[in-house]
């Protein structure tokens, strides 16, 4: 199956070489592009793409308010966005998940991960750069005491506490299921499982909660 890709960018350069790296990629094919936010919105709504590739600093509406416009909390029907920017800030970052980003990447990322990023929120996975997940997993959580207001709808299991940890990290469901000697369909359940009584609606999401949380505070 083919991953349809629309591509989001204010310079018609940087625009061009996105869509040339990602249909050079088996399985992705670019459907689309737009060089502000609010053409891309229309953009997406109309072609409803599988991933939407955005830039976060674009004229008129930027990437983080168009991420909102179609996956953010009050859209019944989110699409698949992922974050591409050069600027590396935690403020971006943030602000880009909150919205409903499904990935943030920087723009030196090269193919392969830009590849994967593309193929990871297809599949409703997620994928940030490394760098950046390991540095806001600090970040929130030296941020301060948990919020009462956040708890779990039920109490999670010990095995769902390893997975939440897990996600926050930023691992795949196979480096899950190899640390946690499980297998694939079992990590896929409790992702599924954490969803629900987190009353979030992607793994992005599930690591926003452990960060806000602070359950990543002393483990490691």
């Amino acid at each position: 199956m083919t991953v349809r890709v629309l591509v989001a960018d204010d310079q018609e350069i940087v625009r061009t070489g996105l869509t040339i790296i990602l249909n050079a990629q088996p399985g992705i094919e670019v459907v689309g592009g737009a060089g502000d936010g609010r053409h891309a919105v229309e953009l997406a709504r109309r072609l409803r793409p599988d991933v939407c590739l955005f830039d976060i600093r674009m004229p008129g509406m930027d990437g983080i308010e168009a991420t909102r416009a179609l996956a953010g909390p009050l859209v019944a029907d989110p699409l698949a966005v992922v974050v591409i920017t050069t600027f590396d800030l935690d403020d971006y970052v943030y602000a880009a998940l909150r919205a409903g980003a499904r990935g943030f990447l920087l723009k030196e990322a090269g193919p392969d991960l830009l590849s994967q990023a593309v193929h990871a929120a297809a599949n409703g996975d997620a994928l940030i750069a490394p760098s950046v997940t390991t540095r806001l997993l600090k970040a929130f959580a030296d941020a301060g005491p948990a919020s009462p207001s956040k708890q779990p709808i039920e109490a999670l299991t010990d095995r769902e506490e390893q997975v939440l940890l897990a996600v926050a990290r930023g691992r795949t469901n196979k480096e899950i299921a190899d640390e946690l000697y499980i297998t694939l369909s079992t990590v896929k359940s409790h992702v599924t499982s954490l969803m629900t009584k987190l009353g979030v609606r992607n793994r992005v999401e599930i690591a926003m909660w452990a960060y806000e949380t602070n359950r990543t505070r002393g483990r490691g």
